[in-house]
């Protein structure tokens, strides 16, 4: 072998070297496919998944794992490809959360006690939809109408036939979609945020289901009533703790009886223009936990996925390199 030969093969070799860390971190895994979930308002299946801080503690996410039969660790991958937009003859009634997948059957349980996020009617919201990359589609949001029993298996009938939002293309921002909606002003109680995202650049349709809570109504004597609501909880401020939008060390794989939450932590105020009540409470007038998630930006995005497979790239162009030169 020439030394330039044993120079060039000691060269590729480095790289090679250089390039395979990367290769064990967790954003390289697993194809380039559009995923994503709402996590804020907090999802059913982002709020049970391992993700979810103190709401995946709660009875209800409890439940919904055992009848799962294992977590939901791929939380952002419930999808269902090939509807095209035929959502209410593809995905039967009572199993409009799991999307009809069974790896995801859990989420339809009809009870009163899932973690909630509790809002502002007629208030402006934002939306943060974590996303791994970038594609194009669109989001539908659709609120339960008023009469909504939650404690009934959620049926296309309880939603309008038209959303109250629809965003298309909304930019992905360090690993979130992050986009306003104007809330419907006559809601009291807990109801269903669902959301559909449509993709136009794949061809998957992605749902969920985040429960969410409004004040209740009050009445001439001042007592609050609502569906879904009761008259005499107390209410708490704070919100779990460890409720995170999704970091990029926490990339999942495509795997796939009511009672109170453990007890949260103080937190101040929220901002009624970002469709919060004022003091944002941990606890339903029901008595139920209300989560409440952050909106923070950390997340896995088209740059990390990239640069994942750059690193792929170079080891393999490295390794067959010296495997050229060492057989000349």
């Amino acid at each position: 072998m020439t030394r330039t030969t044993r120079i060039a093969a000691r060269l590729s070799v480095t790289a090679a070297a250089a390039a395979a860390p990367l290769l064990l971190l967790p954003w390289t895994a697993g194809p380039a496919q559009a995923h994503g979930a709402p996590t804020d308002p907090v999802s059913r299946v982002y709020a049970c998944s391992p993700e979810g801080g103190s709401a995946k503690g709660t009875a209800a996410c409890r439940a919904a794992v055992s009848a799962n039969g294992a977590p939901f660790t791929a939380w952002d991958n419930l999808r269902v490809a090939g509807v095209a937009g035929r959502d209410r003859q593809v995905i039967p009634d009572g199993r409009l959360c799991s999307g009809n997948l069974p790896a995801y059957r859990g989420l339809d349980i009809a009870r009163a006690d899932w973690p909630a996020t509790r809002l502002t009617p007629g208030s402006r919201m934002t939306m943060t939809y974590a996303s791994t990359i970038a594609h194009t589609g669109t989001f539908r949001l659709y609120l339960t109408k008023p009469g909504y029993d939650p404690a009934k298996p959620l049926k296309w009938s309880d939603l309008p036939s038209r959303p109250f939002a629809e965003v298309t293309d909304p930019p992905l921002r360090n690993g979130a979609y992050h986009f306003g909606a104007t809330l419907p002003k006559d809601r009291t109680g807990r109801q269903m945020l669902y959301t559909i995202w449509q993709n136009t650049s794949t061809p998957d349709t992605y749902y969920s289901c985040s429960d969410v809570v409004f004040p209740a109504a009050r009445t001439a004597s001042g007592a609050g009533a609502g569906a879904g609501t009761g008259s005499g909880a107390k209410r708490e401020s704070g919100k779990p703790e460890d409720a995170k939008t999704p970091a990029a060390s926490s990339r999942p794989s495509d795997s796939a009886h009511p009672s109170r939450a453990a007890s949260p932590r103080p937190a101040g105020s929220a901002s009624a223009r970002d469709g919060r009540a004022s003091g944002s409470p941990a606890a339903a007038d029901d008595g139920t936990p209300v989560a409440e998630t952050t909106r923070a930006d950390a997340g896995p995005s088209a740059p990390l996925l990239a640069g994942g497979a750059a690193a792929v790239l170079v080891l393999t162009a490295g390794a067959a390199l010296a495997l050229r030169l060492r057989n000349r």
